[in-house]
């Protein structure tokens, strides 16, 4: 194998890497917490689209501060399991540098 084809394997790969990290960005999380007491919808580029919060929650500040944050984290903690995900299929495991 020459180096050119391997620079030509290199760069395809490349693009597909940005191509799926693309489509994971564009992607909409969906997140609840506490029984569906708080969804919060994010997308993959970790920018929220939506909190909902259930009424009964609006009396306890402390319990709402913490469910939120809990919920924040695990959309986030979502975004990221599926972003390793795509990039270790994409890549067979092995660690592009850059990538993300």
């Amino acid at each position: 194998m020459d180096m050119n084809m391997l620079m030509r394997q290199a760069q395809n790969m490349q693009r597909q890497l940005e191509k799926k990290k693309k489509e994971v960005e564009e992607k909409e999380f969906v997140v609840t917490s506490n029984g569906g007491a708080i969804t919060v919808t994010i997308m993959g580029n970790k920018k929220v689209n939506k909190i909902e919060i259930d009424e009964d929650l609006l009396d306890d500040k402390d319990m709402l501060q913490d469910l939120l944050t809990v919920a924040m984290n695990e959309a986030i903690k979502k975004v990221d399991d599926e972003m390793n995900k795509v990039m270790n299929e994409a890549t067979g495991g092995m660690r592009m540098p850059g990538m993300f």
